[in-house]
């Protein structure tokens, strides 16, 4: 007799009641709470046409708003791909046999970790140059920045999906000869990346977020261009900013659509059922002579 673990239980009659009426409660709350944000704007004289205005125009966006957006693009990707890197190298690193990786890997990522984001590309704008002996552009130092911090995230990430991966699955790698980086790239990485998934969607939507910080070096990304050089020459600090707001939702947007549709596609192929082979048939017949 087998036993099954039950880990959803359909609501009963009062439990769909208790719920229907809590997301009534919630919804009329909401709507209430949006309403006195619309009425306390209203009264400021926020929705005056005038403040709207420029975002009718070519030049705002052709000036203002392409620029620090292409900038953002630009400096979040890098920072996406060099974070990705930094993280898988060093979740191996901590993960290594040998002391000598596997300490220093692990104070790297803990020093990262701990130090604020904003202080961090601060001292690689202003510090660093006195290291180095020359200047490190706003750019360099948004995305190292971006990388030493997201790229620490994303290693523990790393190292928590490989740890949960069952241990038998190595064991037979090495069982039939494979040498542990076979192991790690072929088998235990791909499996991690696709079990953190969520995980790392939700830090790359944070380093996405982040390159606002930017501002503390004159970089000139989305929420510079768009909110404090543009409201510097319209007036309309908070029009400028809920616009960039919602073009920050539907950039992270697209980028969790774009997750869930990888995640979907690579469990359709993990699962994938391969088709079993049928021997071929012998339609000939074999007739007994008669006697």
């Amino acid at each position: 007799m087998s036993t099954s673990t039950v880990l959803y239980d359909h609501p009963g009659p009062r439990a769909r009641v208790r719920n229907a009426v809590l997301s009534v409660v919630f919804g009329v709350g909401l709507a209430a709470l949006l309403w006195w944000v619309y009425a306390k704007f209203d009264q400021a004289g926020q929705w005056e046409g005038d403040l709207w205005k420029p975002f009718t125009e070519a030049s705002t966006w052709t000036q203002f708003i392409w620029p620090g957006l292409r900038q953002t693009l630009l400096a979040a990707v890098t920072g996406m791909v060099l974070s990705l890197t930094f993280g898988i190298l060093f979740a191996v690193g901590r993960l290594s046999d040998h002391r000598w990786v596997r300490i220093p890997a692990g104070a790297i990522v803990e020093f990262f970790r701990a130090v604020p984001l904003l202080i961090m590309i601060f001292f690689i704008f202003y510090g660093v140059p006195f290291l180095i002996q020359g200047p490190v552009s706003a750019f360099w130092s948004v995305v190292i920045g971006l990388t030493l911090y997201n790229g620490s995230v994303l290693a523990e990430a790393f190292r928590a999906g490989i740890r949960s991966i069952p241990t038998g699955q190595a064991e037979a790698a090495y069982a039939v000869g494979m040498r542990k980086s076979q192991v790690m790239q072929l088998i235990l990485v791909p499996q991690a990346a696709r079990a953190m998934l969520p995980v790392i969607v939700s830090q790359l939507v944070v380093l996405l977020k982040d390159t606002a910080l930017g501002y503390i070096v004159a970089f000139p990304e989305l929420l510079q261009r768009g909110v404090n050089d543009l409201s510097a020459n319209r007036g309309n600090v908070v029009a400028a900013a809920i616009v960039v707001a919602m073009i920050y939702i539907v950039i992270n947007s697209m980028l969790t659509t774009l997750a869930n549709w990888l995640d979907r596609r690579t469990r359709r192929r993990a699962f994938r059922i391969p088709k079993q082979a049928t021997a071929p048939r012998d339609d000939t017949t074999v007739t007994e002579p008669q006697g």
